[in-house]
C-alpha cells in the first residue's frame, strides 16, 4: 500500500481511505466517514468550497503537494480538523477524515475526549477525530506513509460493495453544497449526523 493509490480524483481517493487505518501514537481509529474536497480553477477538479478553491496559500500549501500528506487546519478556532492529501503531485485536492472507530489506544482517547458518553462518540465528527488522536496544528505536512512518522496511514482493502458505501452531500459548506462527495460505512455507529448550512441556497423542488 503506498501513497501512491491517492493519486486519483477526490471522490476515488475518498472512498479508497474508507476502512483505513489512521495511528497517532498509541490511538488508532478505523476510517468509516469521509469528504472529498478538490482544488483552484487551473485545475481538474475546481472546487470553491475547498480551502485551495482559490489558489496556492500558505495555509493550503501541502494541498498543492504529492498525496498521502497530512493537512491539519483549526475550524472555529477550536476544532482540529485531519485531512490526507490526495491527487497528484502539484493539483490540488484532499480528503476530509470525518469520522473513525477507535480500534487502539481506548484509555488514551477516552482521557481526551471525556466528553464522549460511548466508544462510538470518540471520534465522531472531525473534531472529535481530531482530539482522539491528539492531532495538532504542528502536524501538518506529516508524511503518513513514512514508516518512521509519529502519524502513519495504512490503506485496507479496496471496498468493492455499493452497498457498504453511501454517498450524500457535504457538512456543512455553504458553497458546492450538493456535490456528493461525503462517503460512510453503512452500519457504522460513528458516523456524523449531516447538516446542511444555513448559508447555502436551497435545493431546486421538481415542478
Amino acid at each position: 500500500m503506498s501513497a501512491e493509490e491517492l493519486a486519483v480524483e477526490p471522490p476515488a481517493a475518498a472512498r479508497r481511505l474508507l476502512g483505513a487505518t489512521l495511528w497517532s501514537g498509541p490511538v488508532a481509529v478505523r476510517i468509516v466517514e469521509v469528504e472529498a474536497y478538490g482544488g483552484d480553477p487551473a485545475g481538474p477538479w475546481h472546487d470553491p468550497a475547498a480551502h485551495s478553491g482559490r489558489g496556492r496559500t500558505p495555509r493550503n500549501a501541502v494541498m498543492f503537494g504529492p498525496p498521502g500528506v497530512l493537512y491539519v487546519y483549526f475550524s472555529y478556532g477550536m476544532h482540529t480538523c485531519v485531512n490526507v492529501t490526495s491527487g497528484p503531485d502539484g493539483v490540488a485536492s484532499a480528503v476530509l477524515i470525518r469520522a473513525g472507530e477507535v480500534i487502539a489506544g481506548h484509555e488514551t482517547a477516552r482521557a481526551r475526549r471525556p466528553a464522549a458518553r460511548t466508544d462510538a462518540g470518540l471520534a465522531k465528527g472531525p473534531g472529535n477525530l481530531g482530539s482522539a488522536l491528539g492531532i495538532t496544528l504542528a502536524d501538518y505536512g506529516t508524511p503518513l506513509f513514512d514508516p518512521d512518522s509519529p502519524i502513519r496511514l495504512e490503506l485496507g482493502p479496496e471496498i468493492t460493495e455499493s452497498a457498504a458505501v453511501a454517498v450524500g452531500p457535504r457538512v456543512g459548506v455553504s458553497l458546492a453544497a450538493d456535490r456528493p462527495w461525503r462517503l460512510w460505512l453503512t452500519g457504522s455507529p460513528a458516523v456524523s449526523a449531516y447538516r446542511r448550512s444555513p448559508r447555502a441556497p436551497k435545493l431546486e423542488r421538481p415542478a
